[in-house]
């Protein structure tokens, strides 16, 4: 048993004074003269020791009540528990991500933990709330109610763990504190690691809402597959966590306008295919129709008028194989000798080719050292005698230096497969054996920073990057490489001149970290802007001469095709989608651990929660139990003779 204000208890010493008044109270009897002295000597006995037992009773029913009294003061209870004494602090994390539009019993799983949490917390407990994407701090039910019923679903989804540490940083360091975590999710898999340690005086509660059924279609990718003079061939993926479906519609949009729809035959995955005309520009939205997770029914896509990549070349050697690579269909490419250069031309180039050159003028390292500054890249190819001082001038920011010429054969023999060069479309799987290119003579390379494009046996470099530099250490003339005749040398450069204008792909991926660029020119404190119907925000973005490199991450937050918009001027469309890892809808086993409690009902969690705190008051009991003393003295009063 413990007490609520046990300081109370300091007033059971009173019970001393009725003690001591007791004792101490001599009353003397007086004598009374009586003819029959035998009868009055016995009448005074029986006297005398009834009024002592009356005393003795009454003392002792007056001690229990004063006694009954300070103990229901004092507020005694019983718990399980040291709770009642222990600071409590309870953070709940509710899973508001996609998954969680799936319907469980009641309707769909988010709405119903909502009202379970509303209806099970009391309004006015101090309490801490976080989401996906939002926290409520130590406030109350009543404060947020209206918050959590208009709450939406999140694009972004916490890992269990990612959830667990942003959880703690909310709790207090303070020591001998009750601290209590809810996890209320239905806990997919997401492949992440779940690791749910906790003190010894955190008790986690993972409340794991299930659905009804696991059967969901997802528009899975979309992607170009052919391109040809007169159309475009797009091509739909599809996927199925649920039963077959023999008929599925899907249809394709260009802005509010049905211009297609097919239907596909589906198991776990389908694809199927779009005509779309060449030189037209295309806000597309690819649907279907499917009744469980909404939020990947739809796909939004666009298609821009081409944007050309600018290649300069400054020659001292045969530039034909770049005529080929670099078409006017995709490119603008210029070329000139390095004594006819026009400066003027470096600033509006998205790619410079050194081709072959013996020295670098100071003023052209000038000129490009400014030039990647801006954002412009650079492919160095030397010649088979360069002033290395000259190229070593132009390369000292980036810490890269040539070294002298070495008169031996190599071969390259060492593709560096995950590279944003070669990791998309150009192998289908890594190759052991091919027709190696090789060199007579090439030049060292000192750096530690840069990065491994192509090697040769020895591991020495033979192409490499720093940031937009790359660096070739050999001519690449036919008297000293064989690497033209090589089928590295289309998607090498090719691949270096599309990245070094990123225009925007298909679409991107809320979540993701997206980058693209636009091709435009700002008035000085202008800002580029992306709206839709529902947003209009400002995203990060870099101010070059003539474009402006644009990033994303976690905005936009709602899937659709958003214009580019400088001022009022709409520059071209880009398209965000939700991440579909969320359609695959499997999910976690949990187990039940130290600290750690595992419930499929929110009511059940908190009524376990409210049970380990639970006080059981017992000041009514001594309340009682005075006023059956007092009952009692007074019988005794007024009965006992």
């Amino acid at each position: 048993m413990q007490f609520k204000h046990p300081e109370l208890l300091y007033a059971l010493f009173l019970l001393l004074i009725p003690i001591i008044v007791h004792l101490f109270q001599l009353r003397k009897f007086q004598k009374v003269d009586f003819t029959n002295v035998a009868f009055l000597r016995e009448a005074t006995l029986q006297t005398r020791k009834s009024a002592v037992i009356k005393k003795w009773l009454i003392l002792c029913t007056r001690l229990l009540l004063l006694a009954a009294l300070v103990l229901a003061f004092a507020q005694p209870y019983t718990s399980k528990n040291n709770t009642f004494k222990t600071k409590k602090e309870t953070v709940i994390y509710l899973d508001n991500s996609f998954s969680m539009q799936a319907k469980g019993d009641k309707g769909e799983l988010l709405i119903r933990a909502i009202q379970d949490v509303i209806s099970n917390v009391p309004e006015d407990e101090n309490i801490s709330i976080i989401t996906n994407n939002n926290t409520y701090r130590n406030t109350t039910i009543k404060a947020i109610k209206n918050d959590l019923l208009q709450l939406s679903y999140a694009s972004n989804k916490l890992t269990t763990e990612a959830a667990l540490l942003k959880s703690k940083t909310i709790l207090s360091k303070e020591k001998g504190t009750q601290k209590n975590l809810i996890f209320i999710s239905d806990f997919q898999e997401d492949h992440s690691l779940l690791n749910l340690k906790t003190d010894s005086l955190t008790h986690l509660h993972l409340v794991k809402l299930s659905p009804v059924n696991t059967n969901n279609i997802a528009i899975d990718s979309a992607f170009i597959s052919e391109t040809n003079p007169t159309s475009i061939t797009l091509k739909v993926q599809l996927k199925n966590s649920g039963i077959v479906v023999d008929n599925l519609p899907v249809s394709l949009y260009n802005d509010e306008q049905l211009i297609a729809k097919t239907s596909v035959a589906i198991n776990k995955k389908a694809e199927t295919t779009f005509s779309l005309p060449v030189n037209q520009v295309i806000n597309g939205k690819i649907s279907i129709s499917d009744t469980h997770l909404q939020f990947d029914n739809n796909l939004f896509f666009n298609i821009n008028n081409t944007s050309k990549v600018n290649v300069l070349s400054i020659n001292n050697a045969d530039d034909g194989y770049l005529r080929r690579i670099y078409k006017q269909d995709e490119f603008y490419y210029t070329a000139t000798k390095e004594n006819q250069l026009n400066y003027n031309l470096i600033e509006s180039q998205n790619l410079i080719i050194l081709n072959e050159l013996k020295t670098v003028p100071l003023a052209l390292v000038s000129a490009l050292k400014q030039f990647t500054s801006q954002g412009g890249w650079v492919i160095i190819v030397p010649s088979t005698d360069i002033n290395v001082s000259s190229y070593n001038t132009l390369l000292e920011e980036n810490n890269i230096s040539f070294s002298d010429l070495v008169p031996s054969e190599k071969r390259v023999t060492t593709i560096n497969y995950a590279h944003t060069l070669y990791n998309k479309g150009v192998f289908e799987k890594q190759v052991k054996n091919f027709q190696y290119p090789k060199v007579n003579n090439y030049y060292g390379l000192n750096s530690k920073n840069i990065a491994s494009v192509l090697s040769f046996e020895d591991g020495k470099l033979f192409l490499g990057q720093y940031k937009n530099t790359f660096v070739f250490t050999s001519a690449l003339n036919d008297k000293n490489s064989s690497f033209k005749n090589s089928p590295l040398i289309v998607p090498t450069f090719y691949n270096i001149a599309k990245q070094s204008f990123k225009i925007p792909e298909l679409y991107y991926t809320i979540g993701n970290e997206n980058t693209f660029e636009v091709e435009t020119q700002l008035q000085q404190d202008a800002v580029l802007s992306i709206i839709s119907d529902k947003e209009n925000i400002i995203p990060k973005q870099q101010l070059f001469n003539k474009k402006v490199i644009v990033s994303t991450s976690e905005t936009p937050s709602s899937a659709a095709t958003y214009k580019i918009v400088n001022n009022v001027e709409t520059i071209k469309n880009v398209s965000y989608n939700y991440s579909r890892t969320e359609s695959d809808l499997t999910y976690r086993k949990l187990s039940v651990s130290n600290q750690v409690y595992v419930s499929d009902s929110i009511s059940e969690i908190f009524d376990a929660i409210k049970s380990d705190a639970k006080v059981n008051a017992l000041w009514k009991w001594f309340a009682i139990f005075a006023l059956v003393l007092l009952i009692i003295e007074m019988v005794i009063l007024k009965f006992f003779k």
